[in-house]
C-alpha cells in the first residue's frame, strides 16, 4: 500500500512486509506516527541491528498469526503480545493501539454489501507465503513491480539501484498470485470497446477488495475509502453523462448561429447592392434636377437683363424729356424777353416798370424752379403707366407659367415617390421570387417523360394527349392518380361503412357494407348540378341558407329512397374525393367537407352570370359574337377593378381555340362545359384571377393588422376600411361574421382570435375587394389634373 518507511528520502531501513495483515498495518501505522526525531537521526543502523530487528518482527508476526488461529495462550491477547514484541525490537517507535471494529448498523450494511460484490472466485485465494517460517522479508522496492508501471518511485535513483543490486529475494507468493490474477484478468479483456477503461478498472477493484479482506484491522477505513472513491467516480460519471447533451446542444447552437450570421451577411450584401443602385439612380436624378434648375436660372437671368435694359431706356427717355422741357422753357423765356424788348422799344415804357416786372418774373422763376425740384424729388422714380402695364402683364404671364411648372414638378415628385415605393415593392417581390426559385431549384427533380403514360392509360395516346393538354406537371400527377383511382374504384363492389359516430358526417353514418353504384364522371357531375339546382330553389323558398351535408342526404333519400341513399352517398363521395382536377367535383367536395364556405360557389356563379349579362347587352344584334373592342369594353364594365394586363389575359383566353383570323369572339362558346363539367380556359382564367385577387386582398389585410398575434372585431373592421375605403356596411358585417363565425348580435361577447385563423376563414369564403385601391384613385386624380394643367398651358 505504498513505499516503505524510507519514503522521505533518508537512509532509514525500509519497513518489513509480512503476510499477517494486523502486523503490517500496525507496523505501517507505528512508523507513520513515530516522532520526527526517529526518522531524521542520520545514517542507517548497523547490519546486525537490522538483522535482529527483522528476527524480532518475524517472531511477532508468527505469534500474531497463531493468535488469529486460536493457538496462543488465552492468558495474553495476541495483539498485546505483538505490540510488546514490536516495542522490544524497536523501542523508539510507538505502536498505535488496536482499533476496535465498529459495530454500527451502517458498518454492518457496508460489510454485507462488500461480501456480495466480491466475486466468488475470491474463495479460491488462500493465505500463502513466499519463504519458510511463514515470513516474507521481500522489500517493497524490490524488482518485479511490472504491474504498476506508472507508479512514481519513492526514493532516489542511486538508493533504488543499490537496493535492487543488494536484494535478490523472490516476491511473496500471495503478491505473485495477486499479480498473476491481475495479468490474466487484464489479458482477457477486450480493450477495443467504448467502456474499455471501465472494464480495465474492474480487476484492480477486485484486487483492492482482496487486499481489504486480508487487512482486517484497517478494513473499515479502507472500505470507506473505496466506497468514497466509488461514489465520487459515479458522481463524476453522471456529471459527464449530463454534460454530453449540453455539448451537442452547444455545437448545434454554434452551427445555427453561424448559419444565421452567414444568412444575415448575404442579406446585407444584397441590401447594400440595392442601396448602391438606388444611390446612383438618385444621383442621376439630382443631376437632372440641377440641369433643369440651371436652365430656369438662365431664363430668370435673361429676363432680369431685359428688365434692366428696359429700365435704362426708360431713364434715358425721362432725362431726354426733362432736357427738352428745359430747352423749351428757355426758348420761351427768350421769346418773352425779346417780345418785351420790342414792346418797350415801341411803347417807350418806363425803365422802373420794366425792372420791377423783371424782378417779379425772376421771383416767379425761382418759385417755379423750386416746384420743379420738388416734383423731381417726389416723382423721380415713377415710371409711365404704359410701361408699368406692359411689365405687369409680362410678370403675370411668367408667374402663371411658373405656377404651371411648379404644379407639374409637384406631380412629378409625387409620381416619383409612388414609383419609388412600387420599385421597393418590386425589389422585395423579386427577392422573394428569387428565394422561391432557389428553393424550387434545390428541391426540384428532373421533368418526367409523360409520354410513357399513354401506353398504360385506357384510350391510348389520343386520350392521353387530350388529358395532358395545357396542364402542368402537378396537374398531370393528379390526372394520373385519378386514372389509377378510377380503375381501383370500379373494381370495388362494396364500401366499408364508417359507423354512426358523431365524428362521421351525417351522409356517411352507416354500419356494414355499402354497395358501389359504379358511376362515371359524367353521371356524378349531372347529379351534383341537380343537387345545386334543388338547393338554391329550396333556400329561396325558406329564405335562409341550409347546410349542404344535411341537404345532400335528404335529397338522396327523397330521390332514391332511404335504403339506397347511403349507397349513392358513398359512391358520390368517393368519386368527388378522387377527381380533384374537376372543378365542379373539387369545389363540391371542399364545401361538403367544410373546408370552403358555400358562399364561394354562389359568388363565382354570380360573377360569371354578371359577365354573361354584360356581353349579351353589348351584343345588340344577338348574333353571339362580338368584336374585340366590344368584348374589351364589356369586360371592363363587368370587372372595373381588373388591370389592363388581366383584361388582356381574359381576351387571350377567349381566343384560345379560335380558328379564324377575323376580329370576332364567340362569347357564348367560352361559357360552355363538356359532358364531365370541365369549363373552357376563359372561365378557368376568371376563377384563377378571382383566387389570386382574393389572396392579394387578404395579404393587404394581414399587413394592415400588423404583427399582432390576435385581432378583435373593431380592429378587423378598421383594417377593412383602411385597405378598402369603398366597402359598404352590409358587406363589412358579412366579412366580420364570416371571420368570427358569429352573428352581429354576438359581437360584444366575442373576444379576440388569432390572425391566422381569421385569414383562413376569410380565404375559405367569398371575400373580394369592393372599391379601387387608394393608390389607383390618387393616380387617376393626378393624371386628370395633369391633363387639365397641360390644356391650360
Amino acid at each position: 500500500m505504498g513505499c516503505g518507511p524510507g519514503h522521505n528520502g533518508a537512509a532509514a531501513p525500509t519497513g518489513i512486509r509480512v503476510r499477517s495483515p494486523p502486523l503490517t498495518s500496525r507496523f505501517q501505522h507505528a512508523w507513520t506516527t513515530a516522532p520526527e526525531r526517529h526518522r531524521a537521526k542520520g545514517p542507517a543502523p548497523a547490519l546486525w541491528r537490522i538483522a535482529r530487528w527483522e528476527r524480532e518482527c518475524a517472531i511477532a508476526a508468527v505469534h500474531i498469526d497463531k493468535a488469529a488461529q486460536g493457538t496462543t495462550s488465552p492468558r495474553t491477547p495476541p495483539e498485546s503480545q505483538a505490540r510488546r514484541r514490536v516495542q522490544n525490537c524497536a523501542p523508539g517507535i510507538p505502536v498505535a493501539p488496536s482499533l476496535p471494529l465498529p459495530e454500527t448498523p451502517n458498518y454492518q450494511i457496508q460489510i454485507d454489501s462488500l461480501k456480495r460484490i466480491l466475486p466468488k472466485k475470491r474463495k479460491t485465494l488462500a493465505y500463502r507465503f513466499s519463504v519458510g517460517d511463514r515470513l516474507s522479508t521481500w522489500p517493497a522496492y524490490a524488482s518485479g513491480q511490472a504491474i504498476l508501471q506508472n507508479r512514481k518511485p519513492c526514493c532516489s535513483p542511486e538508493g533504488r539501484s543499490k537496493k535492487q543490486a543488494s536484494l535478490t529475494i523472490a516476491k511473496p507468493r500471495y503478491l505473485e498470485e495477486l499479480e498473476c490474477y491481475l495479468r490474466k484478468e487484464l489479458q482477457s479483456l477486450d480493450l477495443t470497446k467504448e467502456n474499455a477503461q471501465e472494464l480495465k478498472l474492474q480487476p484492480y477493484r477486485e484486487i483492492f477488495e482482496f487486499f481489504i479482506e486480508d487487512f482486517k484491522t484497517y478494513k473499515p477505513l479502507l472500505s470507506a475509502i473505496k466506497n468514497e472513491y466509488e461514489v465520487t467516480l459515479a458522481h463524476l460519471r453522471e456529471k459527464i453523462r449530463s454534460l454530453e447533451p449540453l455539448k451537442a446542444m452547444l455545437v448545434s447552437v454554434s452551427d445555427e448561429c453561424t448559419r444565421q450570421i452567414v444568412a444575415l451577411q448575404e442579406e446585407e450584401k444584397a441590401e447594400i447592392t440595392m442601396l448602391k443602385k438606388e444611390k446612383l439612380y438618385l444621383l442621376k436624378l439630382i443631376d437632372k434636377m440641377k440641369e433643369e434648375k440651371g436652365s430656369l436660372q438662365t431664363q430668370v437671368n435673361k429676363l432680369r437683363k431685359n428688365v434692366a435694359k428696359e429700365y435704362m431706356r426708360y431713364i434715358n427717355e425721362c432725362d431726354a424729356r426733362k432736357l427738352l422741357l428745359a430747352d423749351l422753357n428757355e426758348m420761351r423765356n427768350q421769346q418773352l424777353e425779346m417780345s418785351l424788348r420790342q414792346v418797350q422799344e415801341v411803347k417807350g415804357e418806363d425803365l422802373v416798370k420794366v425792372t420791377l416786372a423783371l424782378k417779379i418774373a425772376r421771383q416767379d422763376l425761382t418759385k417755379a424752379q423750386v416746384e420743379l425740384n420738388t416734383m423731381k424729388a417726389d416723382y423721380g422714380d415713377v415710371v409711365p403707366r404704359r410701361d408699368f402695364e406692359s411689365q405687369e402683364k409680362k410678370y403675370s404671364d411668367l408667374f402663371e407659367k411658373m405656377e404651371v411648372l411648379q404644379k407639374d414638378f409637384d406631380d412629378l415628385q409625387k409620381e416619383y415617390d409612388t414609383l419609388l415605393e412600387i420599385h421597393q415593392e418590386t425589389v422585395e417581390e423579386r427577392d422573394r421570387f428569387y428565394n422561391e426559385l432557389q428553393q424550387v431549384q434545390r428541391s426540384s427533380t428532373p421533368r418526367p417523360d409523360w409520354a410513357k403514360c399513354a401506353e398504360v392509360i385506357s384510350g391510348g395516346p389520343e386520350r392521353w394527349s387530350y388529358l395532358e393538354e395545357g396542364k402542368t406537371s402537378d396537374q398531370l400527377v393528379d390526372v394520373l392518380l385519378e386514372e389509377i383511382g378510377t380503375g381501383v374504384l370500379k373494381e370495388k363492389d362494396f364500401f366499408p361503412g364508417l359507423g354512426k359516430g358523431d365524428k362521421v358526417p351525417v351522409y356517411l353514418r352507416y354500419e356494414g357494407q355499402v354497395k358501389n353504384k359504379k358511376l362515371n364522371k359524367k353521371d356524378v357531375v349531372n347529379i351534383l348540378k341537380e343537387i345545386w339546382k334543388e338547393k338554391v330553389s329550396a333556400d329561396l323558398q325558406k329564405g335562409k341558407q341550409s347546410s349542404l351535408p344535411e341537404f345532400f342526404l335528404s335529397y338522396l333519400q327523397k330521390r332514391y329512397g332511404d335504403s339506397s341513399a347511403f349507397e349513392w352517398a358513398y359512391t358520390i363521395y368517393e368519386n368527388i374525393k378522387l377527381y380533384r382536377s374537376n372543378e365542379a367535383m373539387s369545389l363540391f367536395y371542399d364545401i361538403l367537407s367544410g373546408k370552403v364556405d358555400e358562399g364561394l360557389y354562389h359568388g363565382q356563379n354570380q360573377l360569371i352570370a354578371n359577365l354573361l349579362k354584360e356581353l349579351m347587352a353589348s351584343d345588340s344584334s344577338n348574333s353571339g359574337t362580338l368584336v374585340t373592342e366590344q368584348f374589351n369594353l364589356a369586360l371592363r364594365a363587368a370587372f372595373p377593378l381588373k388591370s389592363s394586363d388581366q383584361i388582356q389575359e381574359l381576351i387571350d383566353a377567349s381566343r384560345y381555340k379560335a380558328e379564324s383570323t377575323e376580329d370576332l369572339i364567340d362569347y357564348r362558346s367560352i361559357f360552355m362545359e363538356d359532358e364531365e363539367g370541365n369549363a373552357e380556359p376563359f372561365i378557368a382564367k376568371i376563377r384563377s384571377q378571382y383566387a389570386s385577387e382574393k389572396q392579394e386582398y387578404l395579404r393587404e389585410l394581414r399587413n394592415e393588422l400588423g404583427h399582432a398575434p390576435e385581432v378583435k372585431v373593431d380592429d378587423l373592421k378598421t383594417a377593412f376600411c383602411a385597405i378598402d375605403p369603398a366597402i359598404d356596411d352590409l358587406t363589412l358585417d358579412a366579412y366580420v361574421c364570416l371571420a368570427f363565425q358569429v352573428s352581429k348580435e354576438q359581437w360584444d361577447q366575442t373576444g379576440s382570435l388569432p390572425v391566422d385563423t381569421v385569414v383562413e376563414r376569410l380565404l375559405a369564403g367569398d371575400t373580394k375587394r369592393i372599391g379601387a385601391l387608394p393608390e389607383e384613385i390618387y393616380a387617376s386624380h393626378s393624371l386628370s389634373e395633369r391633363g387639365e394643367a397641360g390644356a391650360y398651358a
